[in-house]
């Protein structure tokens, strides 16, 4: 069975993901070839399977958040919502069976589909007031947590146990159900608090399936092992990324539909504008925060325009939006280069912030024009797109600062996220600094003013 099945079987192939080699290469570096040069690489073996999960199961989290939304609104894309997620799960069943064969796929793909339908019956029953049915979905919930328990257990070997599993899919569902329950209650900032929690934990059952599959398989992932300092901060950023370009796109739907939870959806987005433009300070000073600053939050307002123009028919406003959109791109790819030293060169951020963008823009036009097969077609790619900046970024991260990421020179005992909290990020706090700096400079966000169209 080959390592790159595990990777193949995902939305995107690892071609189209990392550009990390070439940007090590531009600058000296090499293919890693010892055990402590394997420590400060965030291209093993080992940590294309973790990111590869990673973007899998965040995504399934935040997907069911917004199928179940569009279920109970009886929105129109309501199917093409559900399809993604159903999607969503297909990705995750081959990546199963790449690992423990078709049998394991088939096994995983049953019981995983199983909860989605559980949650399906939750959103059906509460549309229609009906407590019972609620309560027969959420006991239905409770078997499927104990039937998916015993499968990791089973198929890692022990190295999953199923209580620890069973803890974490409490939480799991839990911040679904909560979530959901939030945004049928009107209390909408709860509700998106509870969606970006869940899409977290996600990112941390996957490191602890990577780190448990590593451990069992070591000769099909080289013996590298799936967390590592330099690991941690491509997880991280990954993560942040690829929810970024999720919400983006439902922030854009709720500003074109008039949606009265927009305010929330434009607000998960804007939280962290100020604390970025504080971490960009805090590595490369404070000049260079200010400047940061006045960029990332230019190029808000500029979709704003666009969201605006599109609602008024208005095509030369959404050619102006576009214009500035374009002068923004090349603006922050000239920042990143100069604070990465030239290890992100401005052309192929440019390259990818345009990517991005387009992505974005194409999905919401779908949307608007009522295309929803191709406007979560654009959803997913921009999804998996945001794997790139990720790749690429945490590796000229590390290799400007290096010691920073040595693991033979990290404390003994680094923060582990586990099935059923959150880590501690305290002992490791540059980490975070970076991870939040990173998440501003390449992702160009489709943010929206906190007001409604």
């Amino acid at each position: 069975m080959k390592l790159n099945k595990v990777l193949l079987a995902l939305p995107l192939s690892l071609a189209l993901l990392v550009p990390t080699a070439a940007l090590a290469d531009s600058h000296g570096g090499t293919t890693p070839t010892s055990e402590s040069a394997m420590d400060m690489s965030t291209a093993t073996p080992a940590a294309e399977l973790r990111i590869a999960l990673d973007t899998t199961l965040t995504e399934h989290a935040f997907l069911a958040v917004e199928a179940m939304r569009k279920g109970v609104d009886g929105a129109e894309d309501f199917d093409q919502a559900a399809g993604a997620l159903l999607a969503n799960a297909d990705d995750l069943s081959a990546a199963v069976g790449s690992v423990y064969g078709d049998e394991g796929a088939a096994q995983f793909d049953e019981i995983w589909k199983s909860h989605i339908g559980y949650f399906v019956d939750y959103v059906t029953a509460t549309a229609e007031d009906n407590q019972e049915g609620k309560d027969q979905a959420l006991a239905e919930l409770e078997k499927y947590k104990v039937e998916q328990s015993k499968f990791f257990d089973t198929a890692t070997g022990g190295l999953l146990p199923a209580a620890a599993v069973q803890e974490g899919l409490d939480m799991h569902v839990d911040q679904l159900i909560m979530a959901f329950d939030a945004y049928v209650a009107g209390d909408f900032e709860k509700a998106y608090s509870l969606e970006r929690e869940s899409i977290q934990h996600m990112s941390m059952f996957a490191e602890s399936l990577s780190v448990a599959i590593t451990t069992q398989f070591p000769d099909k992932f080289d013996n590298t092992s799936a967390d590592t300092p330099a690991i941690d901060l491509r997880a991280t950023l990954n993560t942040t990324f690829t929810e970024h370009a999720g919400l983006a796109v439902m922030a854009m739907q709720d500003g074109a539909d008039g949606a009265e939870s927009f305010d929330q959806a434009a607000g998960a987005l804007l939280a962290n504008a100020d604390d970025l433009s504080a971490a960009v300070g805090s590595v490369y000073g404070e000049e260079a925060g200010m400047q940061f600053e006045e960029t990332w939050k230019s190029h808000i307002g500029y979709f704003v325009d666009y969201v605006t123009a599109t609602g008024e028919g208005n095509k030369e406003g959404q050619e102006q939006a576009r214009a500035e959109l374009d002068q923004y791109i090349v603006d922050q790819a000239a920042f990143l280069d100069a604070a990465t030293e030239g290890r992100v060169p401005a052309a192929a951020l440019e390259e990818g912030l345009t990517a991005h963008v387009g992505q974005l823009l194409a999905s919401f036009d779908s949307y608007v024009a009522g295309d929803y097969d191709a406007a979560y077609s654009s959803l997913r790619e921009a999804y998996a797109h945001m794997q790139m900046p990720a790749a690429g970024l945490s590796a000229a991260i590390v290799d400007q600062f290096p010691d920073q990421f040595n693991a033979t020179e990290m404390p003994s005992e680094m923060p582990k996220t586990g099935m059923g909290g959150m880590s501690d990020t305290g002992s490791f706090p540059l980490m975070w600094v970076l991870a939040g700096l990173m998440l501003a400079a390449l992702t160009t966000a489709v943010a929206v003013r906190t007001r409604k169209q």
